[in-house]
């Protein structure tokens, strides 16, 4: 089954998406996912460039000696671009191996695990008020966990919480804009949000929130510490992660659990809060982690340490990301849970997919693969708009990195 031909399609349905799609001499073919929210022309210019080239007159069932010799061939291996590459053509790869077995990709990989999958979805507010009535409107769609995301007194714009009720989209300029920050303020204030979902919602409901970095250490523990109350089911990427050792102080001092993973790319990003039991749940991506391939190797890895997943799943991952994380979730045994952001109908037009949702809970579909295909011609449509992140700077002006 060898590869006659490899590409790159980028399309922009409201967002830009990257997808690597390889066909087989077969006429097989396969998709996946390879958007670098805000960097997404790296991608393509690695895949066109270095990758795809080299993959034709390959063997397309070879999936582990493709995904090492990606890996291990260049001299620069892993990083945010070319693990993300490497993931849209493993995913691209284990899609076309499913759809030659005619089975759905959980089926390749052993099998399902459990009936449904439980998601959360976000509810943001610029104000409590605002908050609680998004954290409603979620729970009447059949949500059972929610993360919670609220506007802060006296800081102009928080990131995670969209203004004037636009819809959420963080990359949100050309260039990159800048916001300002006070960590003082948001940790005065954040206890008192849950403070009065709690009181509204009462204890059944799971609550989750995301500090996306923001923190110090010992401010991370303080945090965790005040919101022991409220009982969170995680409190996400407290601090910056690169140094892993951080979290070894804030579990010291709270039993709020911990997550974090996102915007990893390797299992050596997270082997130390795994196996020291840092964290308690890892989020890396199908698209941002290398793959089915080695998130799967996460995956076993985190389950000797009673560690569980918990994916990212926001709306700069793609349909045929979400497609192919659903299978992998249907699966894996230590599963914890599954973030879901809803894609626009313009995005959907683009995508079609076997997954279905229903009462806060998804199945990944019964069609062989993944279960996603894209239509070329309604992407090429929407042709690529330059987007970027935010950058954030504290009162006094200070580049605060996270």
């Amino acid at each position: 089954m060898k590869i006659t031909d490899a590409k790159v399609i980028v399309t922009c349905p409201g967002r830009n998406f990257v997808t690597v799609k390889i066909t087989t001499e077969d006429g097989l073919y396969g998709i996946g996912d390879a958007t670098l929210n805000g960097r997404e022309k790296s991608v393509v210019s690695y895949l066109e460039d270095y990758v795809l080239p080299a993959l034709i007159g390959r063997d397309a069932r070879r999936i582990e000696d493709i995904w090492q010799f990606v890996y291990r061939g260049p001299y620069w291996r892993r990083g945010p671009i070319g693990m993300t590459a490497l993931a849209g053509v493993d995913v691209a790869l284990w899609d076309i191996k499913a759809k030659a077995a005619n089975m759905p990709l959980y089926q390749l990989l052993g099998g399902r695990s459990r009936d449904r999958i439980m998601t959360y979805t976000h509810a943001n507010g610029e104000d409590i008020q605002a908050t609680l009535k998004a954290v409603e409107k979620a729970r009447s769609q059949g949500y059972d966990a929610i993360r919670v995301q609220c506007g802060i007194p006296g800081i102009d714009k928080i990131y995670g919480v969209p203004q004037g009720g636009k819809d959420y989209e963080p990359a949100d300029a050309d260039l990159p804009s800048e916001e300002s920050w006070s960590t003082h303020k948001y940790l005065n204030f954040i206890p008192r949000v849950f403070a009065e979902i709690r009181r509204e919602f009462g204890p059944d409901l799971h609550l989750l929130h995301d500090v996306h970095h923001r923190l110090t250490p010992i401010e991370a523990a303080r945090l965790g510490k005040e919101l022991e109350p409220y009982h969170l089911f995680w409190m996400e990427d407290p601090v910056a992660a690169e140094n892993q050792e951080m979290f070894r102080l804030i579990r010291q001092h709270t039993t709020t659990p911990l997550a974090v993973g996102e915007v990893f790319n390797s299992i050596h990003d997270c082997r130390e809060l795994i196996q020291n039991q840092l964290i308690d749940y890892i989020r890396t991506s199908v698209v941002h982690a290398g793959g089915i391939t080695q998130m799967r190797r996460i995956a076993d890895f985190a389950s000797l340490w009673g560690v569980r997943t918990g994916s990212h799943g926001a709306t700069d991952l793609s349909p045929v990301c979400m497609g192919a994380a659903l299978h992998f979730d249907y699966w894996v045994p230590n599963f914890g849970i599954q973030e879901h952001m809803a894609h626009s109908d313009k995005m959907e037009s683009v995508f079609t997919r076997a997954y279905r949702f229903e009462e806060g809970y998804f199945t990944p579909g019964e069609a062989p693969g993944h279960g996603v295909d894209i239509n070329e011609e309604e992407a090429a449509k929407h042709p690529y708009q330059r987007a970027s992140l935010p950058v954030n700077r504290l009162e006094d002006g200070t580049l605060w990195h996270w």
